[in-house]
């Protein structure tokens, strides 16, 4: 899916790596998928790859790469490392070696050196070591894009962004049915539909971005390619999405977090239990329902599964319904045939999306 949204938003010769995607685009496509990307986690431009078996390689190597092609004296940097299968096991001293070998570079050659700033710098640096290889690359979003800017509310064991827009994708939601969710939490289903269908920027309400901070930063380019992207922003006709949950709590998370989105007070939202909805005819009911692995909770909602599937058979007429579950056991306690199931890894988690198409 990421390749395809990829090529969608003008990326070429887009090849898959381990846990990403190497792609090539242009200044414009780099901001363009930054803003508007719904699946990719973070952007990065990577600067130098090297074998890698010790820490006074990666220092050396490190302080080998042109820094002032990239970061001032009067600029703030951090750098955020990931280690995986090598000799290095330790990721945080890994990035202290690379922030040293930043300091060392200009200290020797200006006797000044840019300020660490680990909470919101201006250049973000990425190191990821996998298998005694190397990367150096600066992060051209600025941290993670799965920060949408809307989830103020969180509750406990939220679906991640990334993760609920993926499933959006998945399900080709159209608009041409209305979107349910009756178990909706604080709202990220409700709020990626919201934004997969009013044709939102996933990072409209982002005020920072990583290449902003970098030489080459063309604020009038920025501009118009925020200016074309926002352009096509639609609005959302009342009663096509809405949600409940049995939780007053989440009801009001949702609300709140939703009231940060453009037509966000358009959606419908009820503190109600599902069982005591009357119906969801002629719908598409689109849900993320508890699963237990974080909540050891996992027997006590075998009962739970069973409930949702009678309430699925019972009160959904002609409709397709697709429940994320992050524990794949609890699928066949909905007692019902899936039209398909797809693979959808969140946190860590191998769970599935499944379709039930109600007749």
């Amino acid at each position: 899916m990421g390749a395809q949204e990829l090529s969608e938003l003008g990326a070429q010769n887009i090849k898959p790596a381990y846990r990403g995607l190497y792609f090539e685009a242009d200044k414009a496509t780099l901001y363009r998928i930054n803003y508007t990307s719904r699946l990719i986690t973070r952007v990065l431009a990577p600067l130098v790859t090297f074998p890698c078996h010790s820490t006074p390689t990666l220092y050396k190597k490190a302080k080998e790469t042109a820094w002032d092609s990239f970061l001032g004296t009067d600029q703030t940097f951090a750098v955020f490392s990931t280690v995986a299968h090598s000799k290095i096991t330790h990721s945080q001293y890994a990035a202290l070696c690379v922030k040293d070998a930043i300091a060392d570079y200009f200290r020797e050659k200006d006797d000044r050196r840019p300020t660490v700033r680990r909470i919101d710098p201006d250049v973000w640096i990425n190191l990821y070591i996998e298998r005694n290889r190397a990367t150096i690359s600066l992060d051209t979003s600025g941290g993670s894009l799965h920060r949408r800017g809307y989830g103020e509310h969180r509750l406990e064991a939220p679906i991640q962004e990334t993760v609920a827009a993926a499933i959006l994708r998945l399900v080709a939601w159209d608009g041409s049915k209305p979107l349910c969710d009756p178990m909706c939490g604080s709202g990220t289903l409700l709020a990626e539909a919201l934004m997969s269908f009013c044709r939102i920027p996933a990072a409209y309400l982002r005020e920072n971005f990583g290449f902003q901070h970098l030489p080459d930063f063309d604020g009038i380019l920025w501009e118009a390619v925020k200016k074309e992207a926002e352009e096509r922003i639609r609005e959302l006709p009342k009663g096509l999405i809405s949600g409940s949950d049995v939780s007053p709590k989440a009801i009001e998370a949702a609300r709140i977090n939703l009231s940060n989105l453009p037509y966000g007070d358009r959606i419908g939202l009820q503190v109600k239990d599902f069982q005591n909805i009357d119906s969801l005819h002629n719908m598409i009911i689109l849900s993320n329902p508890p699963y237990g692995v974080r909540l050891g909770q996992e027997e006590t909602l075998r009962d739970l599964y069973r409930k949702l599937g009678d309430f699925l058979k019972q009160r959904c007429k002609n409709a397709s319904a697709y429940l994320y579950c992050g524990n794949r056991n609890l699928i066949s306690a909905i007692g019902l045939k899936p039209s398909w199931k797809r693979p959808l890894m969140s946190g860590g988690l191998d769970g599935r999306l499944v379709k039930f198409e109600i007749y």
